[in-house]
């Protein structure tokens, strides 16, 4: 897999999504996020995901120019309505919105509604993160998970996350889903023509398979057996029935459903970390527990014990040092919308001198 530098490849999604009819500054909120998540080595939600969207966009599904719709109900509660935008650009938008709330009123929260897959979870925290506060933030998703003891795809893989400020380089990010795996990474599979491991997912009949394709016609499975199917219904509660988005198997899916709205629902709650104690301090009681938690006596085989964030922090350093790797086949619909948008396709790998 070639290397390619971040800046250019942050500078061609933005082109493309212009290109899309995607407004320059709302395109650069798209560029930042799928970036990001491939800096992060979350590659199954970033660049590889421009296609689809740019698809929906030209069949009408994405409306590249919505305008976000907030109300609110009480001071520190908004109620959005994405209005079939993109969704990232539509939760940073969101998020601009709750942060003055925050600060004022200690926490706020938002619900919202008519979005669509936004990428991960923890690019959100991170950013709130960044201004000393905590985000927890949940989002439901298109049909892929069946309740525990079905086999019929109801619930999505429905994430959840929260990042903490440290004072250690990176924040304390928790970002997961509520099935044993992402779907991206069964998506990922099946591009690749790879199997998936045993324990991940179930056919359309509810038998065991470790074919990508099988799984992607079936159901992954939850995590932890009926937890993850209780913590897929709670995202689920929050996402669909308190947004007013889709709920359940109504939402649609980004690649099947070529003919409709997904109508993806987000749930945020921001907290300021000052209106419980000074930000000095919680970090440094977030440090301290970091550091007690590496110290704990390694079980045999281990190196070293990380904390939640950590491994993608490492990732994210080698990526900025050494440019962020794109498969082959992102590689193709890259040069394939460049050519249909008439832009030049600037992406050169990086030399790595052996």
């Amino acid at each position: 897999m070639n290397r390619y530098p971040i800046d250019d490849l942050t500078a061609l999604v933005i082109d493309l999504a212009a290109a899309a009819g995607v407004r320059r500054d709302d395109a650069a909120i798209l560029a930042d996020a799928l970036v990001d998540a491939d800096v992060y080595g979350a590659s199954t939600h970033g660049v590889s995901r421009l296609n689809i969207y740019l698809r929906r966009i030209q069949k009408g599904l994405i409306d590249p120019k919505a305008e976000l719709l907030v109300e609110s109900r009480r001071p520190a509660a908004l109620v959005v309505d994405a209005n079939n935008g993109l969704g990232q650009v539509q939760a940073v938008k969101t998020l601009r919105r709750l942060m003055p709330l925050a600060r004022q009123y200690g926490i706020a929260a938002a619900t919202i509604r008519r979005s669509q897959h936004f990428g991960t979870l923890s690019y959100y925290c991170n950013r709130a993160a960044r201004e000393n506060m905590v985000l927890l933030a949940m989002t439901n998703c298109e049909p892929a998970m069946s309740p525990e003891g079905g086999c019929e795809a109801f619930f999505g893989t429905n994430p959840i996350a929260a990042s903490f400020p440290s004072g250690k380089g990176f924040p304390v990010k928790i970002d997961m889903a509520t099935s044993v795996v992402a779907r991206g990474n069964i998506i990922a599979a099946n591009k690749a023509g790879r199997p998936i491991p045993d324990g991940w997912a179930l056919d359309p009949e509810g038998r065991p398979t470790t074919d990508a394709a099988a799984a992607l016609a079936g159901t992954v499975l939850t995590m932890a057996g009926h937890k993850g199917s209780a913590l897929a219904m709670m995202v689920e509660l929050f996402c669909g029935a308190l947004a007013g988005a889709a709920m359940g198997s109504d939402v649609g899916s980004m690649y099947k459903h070529m003919d409709r709205a997904q109508n993806v629902g987000h749930y945020f709650c921001l907290i300021d970390v000052a209106a419980f104690m000074e930000p000095a301090e919680m970090q440094a009681r977030t440090d301290s527990m970091i550091d007690r938690v590496k110290a704990c006596r390694l079980r045999p085989g281990a190196d070293e014990i990380l904390v939640p964030g950590e491994r993608a922090f490492r990732k994210a350093q080698n990526n900025r040092t050494h440019g962020v790797g794109i498969d082959e086949k992102t590689l193709e619909e890259l040069a394939a919308l460049c050519q249909e948008y008439g832009i030049p396709m600037t992406l050169e790998a990086i030399r790595i001198d052996e």
